[in-house]
């Protein structure tokens, strides 16, 4: 059986006000579909953060729509779960109806994760579809209230369920995972990531092959077959420096043997690249470079002095080779986005630094109501940490009681975003 592992589409994805949904998406769609017509796989996995948001646009939309109908055409499987950024609930919309057209969809968490089996010439294989989890959800999910940690709601679930590992068994899971707890390697646009919700990869013994999403560089993680396929697109420009990328094509043989595994690299329609040096030698070097290229381009200034109109010069001089400057630094004298206004020079307030991690993680213009809530909460409980010297964390029952507050304010709005 062969199947392509992608994960991490974030479809509606802007880029320093360049929305990649337009062009780069769309581009990245079409190949990805000329590549099932010359590999045919049987099946096509995507392990979570399918859009940007949990709230995603209309454009974003329509992209999924066209995604899954050209999949739906040539008569491919698809198995998806969703991501931290998605919202389960609105990406799961219509599920049993889709999973007649060979679309299978795992928004929610339940006790029995959602498994679908397809067959080949060496018998079953059974895709196991979990979303994003997190200790609590997990905690209700089973009713077991000593649940604390990720790696426990992670193992918990998967103990739960009836897994004959005598068989091909895949994982699609969304999740951090880590070996011997150091987390794998990450881009600047998985801010978020960064020491939360560690799961150790030998949580997946048994699993014939998991595949991973939630972190941007490929990458396998404790064993080759435990792996994360990467984003499709550079959504960082740290992210320029990871492998090029490009989705993994696993190939399945009877139970008991390697899966076969391969990436096949798509070429992005505007490659990024960041230049680093003073004014005069940034132009003469690209002058030498001939053609333009269609780039986008992070561009680091390291003149002493600056140069009266470097920004405006240097995009007009790129923009007529077809390429766009995204992002302008003065090195030493912090960046100048394009597009972007200025501050005003005031110290945000806690609740408006809560609020930007907020808009980092989840993409929405602004928190609901009942998220600014959570967001006043956590400011106020900083504050009064910070002055009474204590630690930044409540106590566990607060923080257990607290979550519980969280999670009925997630069913009783009918989402599950909070």
């Amino acid at each position: 059986m062969k199947f392509l592992h992608i994960a991490d589409l974030h479809f509606g994805k802007s880029l320093h006000d360049c929305p990649l949904v337009e062009e780069d998406q769309p581009f990245w769609v079409d190949r990805f579909l000329e590549l099932t017509d010359q590999v045919r796989p049987q099946a096509v996995v995507i392990a979570g953060d399918v859009y940007d948001r949990s709230a995603p646009s209309n454009e974003a939309v329509r992209l999924l729509d066209r995604f899954l109908t050209g999949l739906h055409q040539r008569g491919i499987e698809v198995l998806m779960t969703a991501g931290n950024h998605d919202s389960g609930q609105k990406l799961a919309f219509a599920e049993k109806l889709l999973d007649d057209q060979g679309i299978h969809i795992a928004g929610i968490v339940h006790k029995e994760i959602r498994h679908v089996t397809l067959e080949d010439e060496y018998g079953p294989v059974t895709f196991w579809l979990l979303p994003y989890i997190f200790p609590a959800l997990v905690s209700q999910v089973l009713e077991d209230d000593s649940i604390r940690d990720y790696e426990g709601a992670c193992r918990r679930l998967l103990e739960a369920q009836d897994i004959d590992f005598s068989k091909r068994n895949v994982l699609i899971a969304h999740q951090n995972v880590v070996r011997d707890g150091v987390e794998a390697d990450r881009g600047g646009s998985e801010t978020m990531i960064g020491g939360v919700g560690a799961i150790d990869y030998r949580a997946f013994d048994g699993f014939t092959y998991v595949a991973l999403g939630h972190i941007h560089a490929a990458q396998p993680v404790g064993r080759s077959t435990i792996r994360y396929s990467g984003s499709p697109l550079c959504y960082h420009f740290s992210e320029t420096r990871q492998p090029r990328k490009g989705p993994v094509l696993v190939e399945l043989g009877p139970a008991g043997t390697e899966a076969q595994i391969r990436t096949c690299l798509i070429e992005p329609l505007h490659p990024m690249r960041e230049i680093r040096g003073s004014f005069q030698e940034i132009l003469e070097a690209e002058k030498e470079a001939g053609e333009g290229r269609g780039e986008y381009l992070r561009i680091v200034l390291t003149d002493r002095v600056r140069v009266a109109d470097a920004g405006d010069k240097l995009r007009a001089w790129f923009r007529a080779r077809g390429s766009r400057v995204l992002e302008l630094v003065h090195e030493g004298q912090g960046p100048s986005l394009q597009g972007s206004g200025g501050g005003d020079g005031r110290r945000k307030s806690l609740p408006e630094l809560f609020t930007d991690f907020y808009f980092d993680r989840s993409g929405e213009t602004l928190p609901d109501q009942v998220q600014k809530a959570i967001i006043d909460y956590a400011a106020e409980h900083a504050a009064r940490a910070g002055d009474l010297g204590e630690g930044l964390f409540p106590d566990e029952k607060e923080t257990e009681a607290f979550t519980a507050f969280i999670l009925r304010q997630e069913h009783a709005c009918g989402g599950g975003d909070a």
